[in-house]
């Protein structure tokens, strides 16, 4: 301790700590060694505001070891400097399969429910919909899967452990949920008529008021909904000893798509049986849910814990949605293309997993600079580099499972590939040149998203942005954007070389 306090009283600019404040200096630092709270935070400069972005134990303590001269940990010593909680690699594989195994058949699901939608009388008449499909999809990774990563974190870093703490995190993170899903349930009807009518020159009045009201009542429910079950899973993980990085934002997928396109599909069908003869229905509930913006607003600016996002985090959500209406529009020109018939029901595969996935690592990669580094603050190997096979080379903890993920690409598309064959019937079976077609742009889709959250993530956090409310919009959104266009390039290829996407049984000699 001696060699502390002369430098503490030897700091470079000349100024020398009074007794009394090395005193307090001192005592801080023995509080925190032994896991107490410091007695005056506000002389230790020690925040402990909830509306700082969310820090460790680990890092608070390690900030006021600094100050009185002792060497911060170095993060590269914490399993190469992207670690978080540590797991053994079985616990890793085990935590991402199953819930990954889920999320698939989630999507599975959301795609059959998709294909069979498509031929109702009101998707058939107002294709416009098909436009809001992605940016409605896309709400689990704008909401859904941020709330679930904002929330491991707290877990993983000690902020859920009063029940204050907790309900003020609950609280303010749903009803600003609530908000978002509003604004921009409204946001992608307004966009959804704006690209159709600069497509097609036109937009019927009365399918831009069925439009609002679809998206509206989708996001709105659906997100009320999802949020109240993430809520649960996350403090369930907790409870049980689970990592709720690996879980959370992958079950959040596998029911967030099943969710909104079974409330998709029900609001659009009702409201469009409303639309001659009660139109007035639909202006009604446009209206009901718009005035509820301002309770949501009240209830997130009382809580620390929404406070600011509720005035900065909009940039990443609406720019994600934006990127997802030009996925829907190329969804919308493929699926009413009779020589591309078949797409529709992949969509929700492709985009799903490849959202699944690279949350994770987002997750993952947020909670360990949560822990070990400061805002505005990176590891040494990744200040000025960009380096797109990074994730994929190293050894430490995220960089395993960055290679975890990547390695679950081919057998778990196949897995859901050969699901969809049992749900259709098993009547027929993809070809080999369709499974190899499918397979390379799903990898090349998950390769770009994880060499993408490598560089995202790290670059928000060295602009002093949370990642956690930040990367994932942006990354799900690009997974839909690449997943749609991918896809359709596929089908495009299939119909250009005159292959079939799928055979008989007989095909492979089977009866």
């Amino acid at each position: 301790m001696g060699n502390v306090m002369s430098r503490a009283l030897g700091k470079g600019d000349g100024h020398l700590h009074t007794s009394t404040q090395l005193s307090e200096d001192h005592q801080e630092l023995q509080d925190l060694r032994g896991n107490r709270t410091p007695r005056n935070t506000a002389a230790s400069g020690v925040h402990t505001d909830e509306t700082e972005p969310l820090l460790s134990r680990g890092d608070r303590i390690t900030r006021s070891i600094n100050k009185v001269g002792v060497t911060r940990e170095d993060p590269q010593s914490r399993d190469g400097g992207l670690g978080g909680p540590t797991e053994t690699m079985s616990a890793l594989v085990l935590q991402i399969l199953v819930p990954f195994l889920l999320a698939g058949l989630g999507t599975v699901a959301a795609g059959m429910l998709l294909d069979l939608v498509q031929h109702w009388d009101v998707f058939q008449e107002v294709t416009e919909i098909f436009i809001l499909v992605p940016s409605a999809l896309g709400l689990k990774g704008n909401l859904e899967m941020t709330l679930a990563s904002r929330l491991s974190t707290a877990v993983n870093t000690g902020k859920m452990e009063t029940a204050r703490a907790k309900r003020s995190l609950i609280i303010g993170n749903l009803s600003l949920k609530q908000l978002q899903a509003t604004v921009l349930g409204l946001l992608a009807a307004l966009m959804a008529i704006a690209l159709d009518w600069m497509t097609e020159g036109q937009m019927p009045f009365n399918h831009a008021i069925l439009l609002c009201s679809i998206s509206l009542a989708t996001a709105f429910m659906a997100s009320l909904l999802q949020g109240v079950i993430m809520v649960a899973l996350i403090l369930g993980a907790k409870k049980l000893g689970i990592n709720p990085d690996n879980v959370a934002t992958p079950l959040a997928a596998s029911f967030g798509d099943l969710i909104t396109l079974a409330f998709l599909a029900s609001f659009s069908r009702w409201f469009y049986g409303c639309l001659e003869p009660s139109s007035y229905v639909l202006y009604l509930v446009d209206v009901l849910l718009l005035c509820l913006i301002p309770l949501w607003v009240v209830i997130s600016f009382r809580q620390p814990a929404s406070r600011i996002l509720l005035c900065e985090g909009w940039e990443p959500i609406i720019t994600a949605m934006l990127i997802s209406s030009l996925g829907g529009l190329i969804l919308d020109k493929t699926v009413t293309n009779a020589n591309l018939a078949g797409i529709i029901i992949f969509v929700p595969v492709i985009n799903g997993i490849g959202g699944s996935l690279v949350s994770i690592q987002c997750s993952r990669i947020a909670t360990s600079l949560h822990i070990y580094s400061s805002p505005g603050e990176v590891p040494e190997d990744r200040k000025g580099r960009c380096r797109p096979c990074h994730m994929l080379c190293g050894s430490g903890a995220n960089h395993r499972s960055a290679q975890v993920l990547f390695l679950l690409v081919v057998p778990g598309q196949l897995i859901f590939l050969y699901m969809i064959h049992l749900m259709e019937g098993a009547h027929t079976v993809p070809t080999p040149f369709f499974l190899f077609i499918f397979l390379v742009a799903a990898l090349i889709q998950v390769y770009s998203l994880l060499c993408a959250a490598d560089w995202l993530v790290h670059w928000l956090w060295q602009k002093g942005k949370d990642p956690d409310s930040y990367s994932i919009p942006y990354l799900t959104a690009l997974g839909d954007l690449l997943g749609t266009a991918l896809l359709s390039l596929a089908f495009l290829l299939f119909w250009w070389t005159g292959e079939p996407i799928s055979t008989s049984f007989e095909w492979f000699g089977q009866t």
